[in-house]
């Protein structure tokens, strides 16, 4: 912003932009604190992630986007425990250079999302910072006992994954001009996939019936399927073949075979990954369609402490060099 442009205050842009979006239990953002209670027989999930500017957005993209973002990763957590969405509080950190016009666009693409996923803004913090920060703490709620975790995969189980795998991280590269764009007009679906994550929100349901374990994707199918495993003490065997991908990878990974390595490792699909008894797998398969989610088996749970091994269409193990997105690799 221009140094003569008159900057609004701190609690000028918190009553113009945050204070109509929030919700029960906020005590409407005139205190310290906001106050949860949940229902009979219900208990609270809660889950904490943060966006930062150069490291998972860039200072173009649009503030709707950001904050789309920001909320979308941390719902697509709760989702995967089975939790139903609830409240949300929002530390926001500004570059100087964030004038109250991004502010308010950056509170309009916020809006949009609570009312889309029936989530309430209780509180926060706004401040100045080196580059814009968003970090969101995020609660859901969930019947007592029947919070899906990571650590329940059992030998035998089926391994599910929902939407396409690969598209976010795709996505990145191109938008960093590391790739060349598939052919026709596909590159901005994977654009889009990157910017804005999809929260598989109806999802909850099915993985609360069927689920033995679950998370979401993160830091990439291969890195996570591997912390899964990790937490259950068991291994797995992938079809590589299997994991679905939109036609716009598919013809980008046609293209280039080696484009496996950015597909299974690269992160920031915020899909969902879970397994689920054999016996419940078709439950689990028409439950996720008639709550309109593509969710597609891929593999199997195996007993034993290994890596879990990605088996390529010749039937020989895929390596697979870096399996997972760490935000310190190399540091």
């Amino acid at each position: 912003m221009s140094g003569a442009e008159k900057t609004a205050g701190e609690f000028d842009l918190i009553d113009r932009y945050f204070r109509p979006l929030a919700g029960k239990g906020s005590l409407d953002l005139r205190d310290d604190v906001a106050l949860l209670v949940p229902e009979p027989g219900t208990s609270l999930v809660v889950t904490t992630d943060m966006v930062v500017e150069h490291v998972d957005f860039f200072p173009d993209d649009p503030p709707e986007a950001i904050a789309a973002r920001a909320l979308r990763v941390n719902v697509s957590d709760l989702v995967a425990k089975g939790a139903d969405p609830v409240a949300f509080v929002l530390a926001l950190g500004l570059a100087a250079d964030r004038n109250e016009a991004w502010v308010a666009r950056f509170a309009a693409g916020l809006a949009r999302d609570i009312g889309r996923f029936g989530i309430a803004l209780v509180g926060g913090d706004l401040s100045r910072a080196g580059v814009t920060t968003v970090a969101i703490t995020a609660f859901g709620r969930v019947p007592n006992g029947k919070l899906v975790p990571r650590g329940g995969a059992q030998p035998g189980d089926v391994v599910f994954v929902s939407g396409t795998i690969g598209d976010s991280a795709l996505g990145l590269r191109l938008r960093r001009g590391e790739l060349a764009p598939p052919p026709d007009v596909g590159h901005r679906h994977l654009l889009r996939r990157f910017l804005t994550p999809e929260p598989r929100i109806e999802l909850a349901g099915a993985i609360r019936a069927h689920a033995s374990a679950a998370m979401d994707l993160s830091d990439g199918l291969a890195g996570d399927l591997a912390k899964l495993c990790g937490a259950s003490g068991v291994s797995a065997r992938i079809d590589v073949a299997s994991v679905p991908l939109s036609a716009p990878a598919a013809a980008m990974l046609a293209a280039d075979g080696n484009l496996w390595q950015v597909i299974l490792g690269g992160g920031e699909d915020y899909e969902i990954l879970c397994t689920v008894p054999a016996s419940a797998a078709a439950a689990f398969a028409t439950a996720a369609a008639t709550a309109g989610v593509a969710c597609a088996p891929i593999g199997t749970i195996a007993a034993g402490e290994r890596a879990p091994v990605f088996v390529g269409a010749d039937g020989a193990p895929l390596a697979i060099a870096r399996p997972g997105h760490d935000h310190f690799a190399g540091a």
